[in-house]
């Protein structure tokens, strides 16, 4: 059961008695409700989470620990408190900036950002599983059981990138921890490069973290060869493709998380035309005339 903004605050038992507690809203979310918190001389955001957000695959319990190992490498905010069995997280608050696309795809942040994103990649098993192919299979189901509307080619794109899900899940690869929404909202500096937003986190393949951002970002061709080369250190024909199929799957998760919020989502949000965009670049995307060539690469290691 939901809990009001004031049944949430009086289950921090820290702030149990607090006279000065205030409260803003913080905007900028599409999935949730956030507010600032400022108790005292300390400052903390609380998120109340959307109504059926597990149906977007979101696991509180996972976002929980995944945060909390982040924050505890000083790469996200620090967890101050959850409130179970609601799954309501309360962090530190960042007085930071953020970092807006321009400033972010620049080639010395971009190898900022790798940094980051490889400790994130380094830290100890978190709970949870992320593959992306999975997941847009999942979110098909839950919008088709919502009565959404497809696009005409949607079956087609589908089965187009199946193929390359089943030739990936055959490579000799480890699952990392891994963020899944490297979107440029998630981002705040500092001085110090923060990642908010750790919903989607769980074990997966770190190429999918690498596309997400680049593909978040548009990056160019040019700007993915310096991406590559500041997590590699080297960029090979198999980073490459791996990296070009994956920025493909990200557009279309994408696309496919904007029809399940169609069918659920009660923000004022257009969640249509936010699906229109991505599936518009899948299906541009999926024509590239690389497309099997990449699939032959990557099945080179199979």
């Amino acid at each position: 059961m939901a809990l009001t903004l004031e049944e949430a605050l009086a289950r921090v038992p820290q702030w149990a008695g607090a006279s000065d507690l205030k409260v803003s809203p913080l905007g900028g979310g599409i999935t949730n409700n956030n507010y600032r918190i400022d108790v005292g001389a300390e400052s903390f955001v609380l998120r109340i989470p959307g109504e059926d957000t597990d149906l977007l695959g979101i696991n509180r319990e996972f976002e929980y620990a995944a945060n909390l190992a982040a924050g505890m490498l000083g790469i996200a905010p620090q967890v101050f408190h959850f409130i179970r069995p609601e799954g309501y997280l309360v962090t530190r608050f960042i007085t930071g900036r953020p970092i807006l696309p321009d400033e972010i795809c620049q080639p010395e942040n971009i190898r900022r950002v790798m940094d980051v994103v490889r400790k994130i990649h380094g830290m100890p098993g978190i709970p949870g599983r992320f593959d992306v192919f999975q997941v847009v299979a999942d979110y098909s189901e839950t919008a088709r059981r919502y009565k959404v509307a497809f696009p005409k080619n949607y079956q087609s794109v589908v089965e187009d990138t199946q193929s390359a899900g089943r030739v990936l899940k055959s490579l000799p690869v480890t699952p990392r921890p891994c963020h899944n929404d490297l979107l440029n909202a998630n981002f705040l500096t500092d001085g110090r490069l923060y990642i908010l937003d750790w919903e989607y986190a769980g074990m997966g393949d770190i190429f999918f973290d690498l596309a997400n951002f680049s593909d978040h970002h548009q990056l160019t061709d040019d700007q993915d060869h310096w991406l590559l080369k500041c997590y590699f250190g080297n960029v090979t024909p198999h980073q490459w493709a791996h990296l070009k199929i994956m920025k493909i799957m990200s557009d279309l998760r994408e696309a496919a998380w904007a029809l399940v919020q169609v069918g659920i989502s009660k923000l004022d949000f257009d969640f249509r035309g936010y699906a229109d965009r991505f599936f518009g670049r899948v299906f541009e995307n999926i024509q590239n005339p690389q497309w099997n060539e990449w699939l032959k690469e990557v099945g080179k290691n199979v």
